[in-house]
């Protein structure tokens, strides 16, 4: 039998109905049943009395890695989504750099599986070239029928415009929108961190912004003259320069969408004055100048989504500065440490907040979630606006631990979340 859950005296802000009131809520048979200001309780029913909190529509991770399979020391699907669940994420795109890559519908199927016991919808992303080698593309019509929802290489850029310009035709084809890693690694191999005064003083390879800039342009060059019904995302802006060409390509009437993390207008390169590999990632935290960027983008709408780009490593591989890969977790920290910095400082309304959290992934997905609208999957969460909490890495739902938001101070702490109707989080 379904669970039925009733949510009494909740202020529940849904940007998809431009819906900020205190009202009730009952989600039946995995669905949001009903929305008014009074619903009576029934005997089958679970009460939930949320009076002070806030309830929203569960949030849409876009940018993912899961590790699962070939790294699960590191992550797999299950405590991938466990983390997820306790940061208010109630669905999520897997990215494909994984061991086997995810480039054949046996390895979706293997992820979709998996899935089945997830504490969030998890939705694999198929890889563009076969094992992301950049030489030849995938079975994209079979990636497509086993239950993939978007295509990417990420973790490298795909290494040639002629199979990018391919694949932008296989996404007018196919209705998928490619998630693209713009970088130019003949411009960046071998850097650890930007490119500039911190790579000098640290006496390592820098990653310049023209890697990234490079990239975006490419990939814009090339949407600009893909087939009607191409779809393409920009993965994790870190820079000035692609901010500017995605707010010129916007202005010219191109249907680009693109996305950031929140680490990137948070924190700028001073961080790696800790000499602390969980500050490191690719790209790379930038300059103040480009933090400043990133965040005044985010708010005009150059920029539509905030992501995470969830990359767990284990702590003995984080533990050399010089030598350690890139990559920091962040699924449980991403709506507190965003709600903190934009909410809180009065930059961004809540409601704005989670339109670029929750409601414009869901659409640039397609696959339902990002609303509370009668009918709707009940995808959810439950959070506590006023409550203050301090991250400490070893008391997060994950497998590793590499987060960059460790020791910070922030507000807003989710409370309970709900994916398809079924409670998956509680703290």
């Amino acid at each position: 039998m379904e669970q039925k859950l009733l949510f009494q005296n909740a202020r529940v802000v849904d940007p998809s109905q431009q819906l900020d009131a205190v009202c009730d809520v009952l989600c039946q048979d995995g669905r949001i049943a009903q929305l008014a200001p009074r619903i009576p309780a029934c005997a089958d029913m679970e009460v939930i009395d949320a009076s002070g909190l806030i309830l929203a529509p569960g949030l849409v991770d876009l940018h993912t890695h899961l590790r699962d399979p070939g790294f699960t020391e590191k992550e797999d699907v299950l405590t991938g989504s466990y983390a997820a669940a306790a940061g208010g994420v109630t669905t999520l795109c897997a990215m494909p750099n994984t061991s086997p890559a995810c480039d054949t519908p046996e390895t979706v199927r293997y992820v979709l599986q998996k899935a089945k016991n997830a504490a969030c919808r998890v939705l694999p992303v198929g890889a563009i070239t076969k094992g992301l080698s950049g030489e030849t593309l995938t079975d994209m019509q079979a990636l497509a029928e086993s239950g993939v929802c978007a295509f990417s290489d990420d973790g490298v850029p795909v290494a040639t415009a002629q199979l990018m310009a391919q694949a932008l035709e296989n996404s007018a084809r196919l209705s998928l929108p490619i998630f693209a890693h713009t970088e130019d690694r003949t411009l960046s191999r071998g850097g650890i961190v930007n490119a500039g005064v911190w790579s000098e003083k640290l006496g390592v390879a820098g990653i310049p912004n023209a890697a990234e800039d490079v990239g975006t342009a490419r990939e814009l060059a090339l949407f600009m003259n893909a087939p009607r019904g191409a779809r393409l995302h920009i993965c994790h802006v870190s820079t000035a320069g692609s901010v500017s060409m995605l707010a010129a390509a916007k202005a010219a009437g191109l249907s680009v969408t693109a996305e950031t993390c929140p680490h990137y207008f948070i924190f700028d390169e001073e961080k790696l004055s800790l000499l602390d590999a969980d500050y490191r990632m690719n790209p790379p935290l930038r300059t103040k100048k480009d933090r400043a960027a990133i965040e005044q983008a985010l708010l005009d709408g150059t920029l539509d989504v905030i992501a995470t780009d969830h990359a767990p490593h284990t702590p003995q591989e984080k533990a050399d500065f010089r030598t350690a890969p890139n990559g920091v977790i962040g699924m449980e920290t991403s709506f507190s440490a965003s709600y903190t910095a934009l909410v809180e400082t009065g930059k961004l309304s809540l409601s704005g907040l989670l339109e670029r959290m929750s409601c414009r992934p869901a659409k640039i997905l397609g696959a339902g979630g990002g609303t509370l609208q009668v009918g709707a999957r009940a995808d959810l969460f439950l959070f506590d606006p006023n409550e203050w909490w301090t991250v400490d890495p070893d008391r997060l739902h994950g497998r590793s631990k590499n987060c960059v938001f460790k020791g910070c101070r922030l507000r807003a702490r989710v409370k309970l979340t709900v994916c398809g109707g079924r409670i998956v989080y509680k703290a």
